[in-house]
């Protein structure tokens, strides 16, 4: 089954494709642009370049499978609409992960326990945690790096990944990896996998603010006459 990947959670734009089978899951095609800017204006020809890529047309689709943040307000929910929309037009389901998981997991080789860390902006971070076997044991949740750096030190991280991570690095106090910086499309393909072969009914992609958005409609109106 040809699954659409996206997620708009971090700077980085996300759109893939899988191929989700009895045997695991497989990447055909990715494209991934950092510009935290731009989310509106990139998703949706990423979506189109790997569909081209793999010589792939929209009802090809079986599922969409969409990152739910935790992330900024505007730049994640380019990618829960795009997702929304390709799902409903398509008439395929649409399934929901945390975008963090596409940091934390898959599971360290070495059994580490791992902070997963997104910037928040504010100089905060969007943070969880994942034991050796991949499961997530904290979070999700946005704080100041050195809360999540206190949070780690009870849970007995080892090391760190996310962008979060490399631009905090000297408040967390963790080594940090290389990668992944930003959610890894293949295993955000992976943890939505059992429903998709299970056929399981599409979800509502409901998004993981953690907090307001920086923008509020105003309490009161200002007298404009004397």
């Amino acid at each position: 089954m040809l699954v659409l990947v996206v997620d708009s959670s971090t700077p980085a734009v996300t759109a893939a494709l899988a191929e989700v089978s009895a045997d695991g899951v497989a990447l055909r095609a990715s494209r991934c642009t950092v510009d935290a800017r731009a989310h509106g204006e990139l998703l949706a020809p990423q979506v189109d370049a790997v569909l081209a890529d793999v010589g792939a047309r929209p009802a090809d689709l079986a599922a969409i499978v969409a990152g739910l943040g935790p992330g900024p307000f505007t730049g994640l929910r380019v990618g829960l609409v795009t997702a929304a929309t390709m799902g409903q037009v398509l008439g395929v389901p649409t399934y929901g992960v945390c975008s963090l998981d596409g940091l934390g997991l898959p599971p360290s080789d070495d059994g580490e326990t791992v902070l997963a860390a997104s910037d928040a902006r504010r100089r905060e971070v969007y943070w969880a945690v994942y034991d050796g076997a991949g499961r997530r044991v904290a979070g999700p949740d946005v704080a100041a790096p050195a809360v999540a750096a206190e949070r780690a030190r009870d849970l007995a991280v080892a090391v760190a990944v996310g962008d979060g991570a490399h631009r905090y690095a000297d408040v967390l106090g963790l080594p940090v990896r290389a990668e992944p910086r930003y959610p890894d499309p293949m295993a955000l393909a992976g943890l939505a996998a059992e429903r998709i072969r299970a056929g399981a009914p599409g979800e509502p992609l409901t998004p993981l603010y953690l907090r307001r958005p920086d923008a509020v409609a105003a309490t009161g109106h200002k007298p404009v006459l004397r």
